[in-house]
């Protein structure tokens, strides 16, 4: 199980110096590291955006590589960062909720505050954790040192609030959780829940809109057209073929979206 790969996932935006010089830490210490760019689009300090793109991302890679999330509105307080091992992944993250939903799901799970300064740069900045902590860890985690290494396990990690679907009969309703570069908003209404009515005949409504059943593809429809479907996360996901629905719809994350479903 090789440890050579290492995604990077931040708000730093594109082009940022500052992913560069993550790079040059982990590469200085494990010069085979393979670095990938996971994404650094995620909104300034957008803790829950972040994590959907872990949820969503990370399975997707093969077990043994290393996720190291830099989204950390609390760097330099007394918030803690995390290594962890996840599902036969490993991730480096602050205890911000990043990591709460992805243990959450593993119950072997395995978790350390990262306390050994053996393993950071040696000089810290208050201000850029990521790359003086969070960075020479992955490297050294790349490179073989076990989890334990970095400090004490902890069995307790900071959760963030998730808005729930509300189930009633013949009736779903939710929110937009994420908006995504094509301006399709994805919402927390999983394809499990859309499966106890008939999606075909499913009447979907958002931003003063209503949506008369499910699309299987952005393709079968003409541009312009408003869609709703199931996309490749899961979820309900509503849609302007070859445009914007966040923009036609002028929705935001947390909107409310509900489904009508014919039994």
């Amino acid at each position: 199980m090789s440890r050579s790969m290492i995604t990077l996932t931040t708000d730093f935006g594109g082009g940022s110096p500052y992913v560069a010089q993550i790079k040059g830490v982990i590469l200085s210490i494990q010069p085979q590291a393979v670095l990938i760019d996971m994404t650094h689009a995620v909104s300034p300090q957008n803790v829950r955006q972040a994590t959907l793109v872990l949820e969503d991302v990370t399975p997707r890679f093969p077990e043994g590589s290393i996720h190291v999330a830099v989204v950390d509105p609390g760097v330099g307080t007394d918030r803690r960062l995390l290594a962890a091992e996840i599902g036969g992944r490993y991730y480096i993250a602050p205890d911000n909720g990043l990591l709460g939903r992805l243990v959450g799901s593993v119950p072997a799970a395995r978790v350390v505050a990262l306390t050994q300064r053996g393993y950071w740069l040696p000089v810290v900045s208050a201000t850029f954790h990521g790359r003086d902590i969070m960075a020479p860890v992955a490297a050294h985690l790349s490179l073989g040192a076990a989890l334990e290494d970095f400090g004490e396990p902890c069995d307790r990690l900071t959760q963030l609030a998730w808005p729930q679907v509300e189930v009633e009969k013949n009736r779903l309703q939710g929110e937009i959780l994420a908006i995504d570069s094509f301006g399709n908003l994805i919402t927390n209404i999983s394809q499990d829940l859309l499966a106890a009515g008939a999606a075909d005949s499913a009447a979907v409504q958002c931003g003063g809109r209503t949506i008369s059943g499910l699309a299987d593809t952005y393709g079968r429809h003409t541009p312009g057209t408003l869609i709703a479907l199931v996309g490749s996360s899961n979820r309900l996901e509503i849609a302007v073929v070859n445009g914007s629905a966040a923009v036609e719809l002028r929705a935001e994350v947390g909107d409310a979206v509900s489904v009508t479903l014919t039994p």
